[in-house]
């Protein structure tokens, strides 16, 4: 049987070292044309909806989407080397997404906040993207509601690869988002305690398996083995 696979970035696969933030704030300014004097709202939220909190809470209007990607993109673009850098691969994570890249009736995709175009620069930096079928997933431009993504990689990897819409699908996520996300979608959820989230409050969130981290590949696997069944 076949299964799908979606991937969180930021705190589940890498840890961005605060670029994340730097991203937002330099595209605010680029749009704004000031300073940004509050952080963007993160944890677990699209970049649709975190740019446009971060100008209603700075009492700004909020751009047109189409512009706001683009100032994304060039700050994503900007701070490749920054977070190459400063950032690092979590533990466990380029073993686990080598272990499922070998196996052909997964498909392993994203399923993240972060826009496309940053989603990749975040796993380029680290050598991560090619373990990944990035063309499939769910990204931050396609919707403000997380779940949806869900959908969305589900009717991209339909359509490109075939696999059924009904398929078993897992969330690998570290934030009670990624739960409800998971959930919301009929879709089961792996929380890591990678993040700011204890295991306790991933359990607390309803998740289906709560992991404290990636270091254990074959346990991983059997976690996913149990969706099959």
């Amino acid at each position: 049987m076949q299964l799908i696979v979606l991937w969180d970035v930021d705190h589940t696969l890498v840890e961005n070292a605060g670029v994340s933030k730097e991203i937002y704030a330099s595209a605010f300014k680029a749009l704004a044309k000031r300073e940004a004097e509050l952080p963007a709202p993160t944890e677990g939220r699209t970049d649709r909806a975190i740019m446009r909190e971060m100008f209603v809470q700075h009492g700004l209007p909020v751009p047109a989407w189409d512009r706001a990607q683009r100032a994304l993109e060039q700050a994503g673009r900007d701070r490749e080397e920054d977070l190459r850098q400063r950032g690092h691969v979590l533990p466990g994570a380029q073993e686990a997404l080598k272990a499922l890249a070998a196996d052909s009736a997964v498909c392993s995709s994203v399923l993240t906040g972060n826009i496309s175009a940053n989603a990749r620069v975040k796993l380029r930096a680290f050598g991560l993207d090619s373990l990944l079928d990035m063309a499939v997933g769910g990204y931050g431009e396609d919707s403000d509601n997380r779940a949806r993504l869900v959908d969305t990689a589900r009717a991209r990897i339909h359509a490109a690869r075939g696999i059924p819409l009904v398929a078993p699908t897992v969330l690998i996520g570290d934030t009670p988002r990624d739960v409800r996300a998971a959930h919301d979608a009929r879709a089961r959820c792996i929380a890591v305690a990678s993040g700011i989230h204890s295991v306790a409050e991933l359990h607390a969130a309803g998740a289906d398996v709560v992991l404290a981290d990636l270091t254990d590949t074959e346990d991983l696997l059997t976690c996913l083995r149990t969706t099959l069944t």
